[in-house]
């Protein structure tokens, strides 16, 4: 018998791939495919290099290829050498192009108005906010955090930026240097762990795990984008890093917190973080907070498994 949930998701895909004309090779009466509108959108007005818009839109090289080339002989986009990576290939729209990406979004305008204007008010109100929960839950499903070097390209982004905030965020501002070290040695396998979360090829959050003796470890560096907060991105962050804590050898996990990171302290107490006394010096902490991690099961008639020191993937 089939999942009843498989099949209303495919019911779904039917539905909605036909109504937006997935297959229509005249998407929106512009006279190409949707592949081809879809990357004339992601490239924008600001241009992009082709192996991000491949990692965005979730294209194998070769399709991706396939399309910037067909752009390219209807002289919508100007391909060029990245100027940092002479292997990286950059593209642009060209004048035409850029007027092609307004007439698409005048046109785009027009076809979700086209979706609504059949519905009455309750109806429509109802598809927008199912729309908004579909969105957020299908980004959801797109977020993979993978640990990697803490001085990564993606690693060092997701903390420039969370130091920035932090800086407007506290009250006394934010130095790194002030406050207790996560070097890049720390946060490296068998002394901790860095991972960073990813949405469609986009960093978008970061956190990371110190090993200290007797079993103790400290979460450090949690941060998520502001465009993806909201979906559950911490949570996964926190959850991974537990995961990669009991690989390590941890039993106990802390962590602090500024007072004016509320969300944080909401998620640390839904993910079973009690509040505790102070247990070290770091200056800008007003909370700190514990977690006792259950010790890990073998497997049923096996010997207890000995403890890996090299981090395993997260799943």
């Amino acid at each position: 018998m089939k999942n009843p949930d498989l099949q209303t998701v495919r019911r779904f895909n039917r539905t909605l791939t036909q109504r937006i004309g997935a297959l229509d090779q005249n998407f929106l009466g512009m006279g190409r495919p949707l592949g081809e509108a879809r990357l004339i959108h992601e490239i924008g007005m600001a241009g992009d290099d082709v192996r991000s818009l491949r990692t965005k839109l979730g294209l194998d090289a070769g399709y991706a290829t396939r399309l910037v080339r067909s752009l390219e002989r209807q002289k919508l986009v100007i391909r060029d050498t990245h100027t940092g990576d002479a292997r990286r290939r950059t593209v642009k729209l060209s004048r035409k192009g850029l007027g092609q990406l307004r007439a698409y979004d005048r046109k785009s305008d027009a076809f979700a108005a086209s979706l609504l204007q059949p519905l009455d008010r309750t109806q429509r109100s109802e598809l927008i906010a199912a729309m908004a929960t579909v969105n957020r839950l299908l980004y959801s499903s797109q977020v993979e955090v993978v640990a990697e070097a803490a001085d990564s390209p993606d690693a060092r982004r997701c903390l420039d930026a969370y130091y920035r905030e932090l800086a407007t965020r506290f009250d006394a501002g934010f130095d790194p240097g002030k406050s207790i070290s996560a070097t890049p040695f720390e946060l490296t396998p068998p002394h901790g762990i860095f991972l960073v979360a990813r949405a469609f090829g986009r960093a978008v959050g970061c956190g990371a795990l110190k090993v200290k003796p007797h079993g103790i470890g400290e979460i450090k560096r949690m941060w998520v984008d502001s465009a993806a907060r909201g979906l559950g991105v911490g949570a996964r962050i926190l959850g991974v890093l537990e995961r990669h804590a009991v690989d390590l050898g941890v039993r106990t996990l802390r962590l602090e917190t500024n007072r004016s990171l509320k969300e944080a302290q909401a998620l640390y107490r839904r993910s079973g973080y009690a509040e505790v006394k102070p247990f070290n010096d770091e200056p800008y902490a007003h909370h700190w907070f514990e977690k006792v991690l259950p010790p890990t099961r073998p497997r049923s008639g096996a010997a207890p498994a000995r403890r890996s020191r090299r981090a395993a993937r997260p799943g």
